[in-house]
């Protein structure tokens, strides 16, 4: 895995910054869809299946792009 700092503008950021954002916004467009196709009903817990959809859109994330 090889996750490097960025500097921007003298200020050095973490790309897990970045990746937690665009796992943010997936996670929001994901949840989105399966509540157009009508799966979202069968949720049991909404708050809980947010944040495991969050967790594996995460990791999936680091998975690709840091490789």
């Amino acid at each position: 895995m090889d996750l490097h700092e960025w500097a921007w503008g003298g200020v050095l950021l973490s790309p897990m910054l970045v990746y937690a954002l665009l796992a943010l916004l997936l996670t929001g467009v994901l949840r989105l869809g399966l509540q157009r196709a009508g799966v979202a009903r069968w949720i049991w817990h909404e708050a809980l299946f947010d944040s495991a959809l969050y967790v594996c859109v995460l990791a999936a994330l680091v998975a690709l792009l840091s490789a």
